[in-house]
């Protein structure tokens, strides 16, 4: 199986490409292929004849979407049709990672691949757009929602912590945002699956189980061993420029189908801060 990733130099990118194992696999960053670039989209996936594409490359930076709204959606909603696109035109399947940003956060169980979407946020509005844009293109895409995701190889939330509590006494974190923790090693080994299983429609990938972000930090602080004391605060002591779903635990029932199961997010986080010693 030939395989292209796009965003191939991002966190995800960098796990996917040690993850795949007996396949060609083609992994292009930006300074290789802007996806805004229509044309140039197009002869990439010409010259690596792909019979899958997997679309990670995204502008992530939720808080820069808000002012540049406009370069959000160019990436994460036209970059992601121009894929589309040039993926039917070549006859290969596509695989789009997507976000729970889709959603607005007010349900207090998970979310299932069906549940409407409703983004409160520009990033969650350009990827919900993506999405739509996608499955009309190419119906049998695979659209695969994850959140919080972490690993090694660049900025993440457990890296910023431990950077944070090698110079501060306390760490204030919030504590009513709840959310599923996904450790780029067990998404990589997922999206490989799924491709391999010919997968179509959503489906969510996450580690399992859900902790807000205060639980995450307690838990990065504690088993690094550091005396950093975590205190909860509420998203409105820390205001931020994008609004953040108050709860976006996804269902893990789309995965389930396809036999899949990941570990838990205690257990990948163990592995991720083994990784990063």
């Amino acid at each position: 199986m030939r395989v292209t990733i796009l965003g191939g130099t991002g966190l995800l990118g960098k796990a996917l490409m040690r993850a795949w194992s007996e396949d060609e696999v083609n992994a292009l960053g930006s300074h290789d292929v802007d996806i805004r670039d229509r044309q140039k989209v197009r002869e990439v996936v010409k010259t690596t004849r792909p019979d899958w594409i997997v679309l990670a490359a995204a502008y992530t930076d939720v808080d820069g979407c808000e002012s540049n709204q406009d370069l959000a959606f160019s990436v994460n909603r036209d970059g992601a049709v121009h894929v589309a696109h040039a993926a039917k035109e070549a006859g290969a399947r596509l695989l789009f990672l997507s976000s729970d940003y889709v959603f607005d956060g007010r349900k207090t169980f998970p979310y299932e691949t069906d549940d409407p979407r409703n983004p409160q946020s520009v990033y969650g509005r350009s990827k919900a757009e993506a999405e739509l844009g996608l499955l009309d293109a190419i119906p049998d895409c695979c659209v695969v929602r994850t959140s919080w995701l972490f690993g090694t190889g660049g900025k993440c939330f457990p890296d910023t912590i431990l950077k944070l509590a090698a110079t501060r006494p306390a760490l204030d974190v919030v504590n009513d945002q709840r959310g599923c923790p996904t450790y780029t090693v067990d998404l990589a080994e997922a999206i490989v699956r799924l491709c391999r299983a010919n997968a179509s429609g959503i489906v969510h990938a996450t580690n399992r189980g859900d902790c807000t972000w205060f639980e995450f930090a307690r838990e990065i602080i504690g088993v690094s061993g550091l005396q950093t004391e975590v205190r909860p605060v509420s998203s409105a002591q820390m205001a931020r420029p994008a609004p953040r779903p108050a709860y976006s635990v996804l269902s893990s029932k789309s995965l389930q189908r396809f036999e899949i199961t990941t570990p838990t997010w205690q257990d990948a986080l163990r592995r991720y801060l083994q990784a990063r010693d």
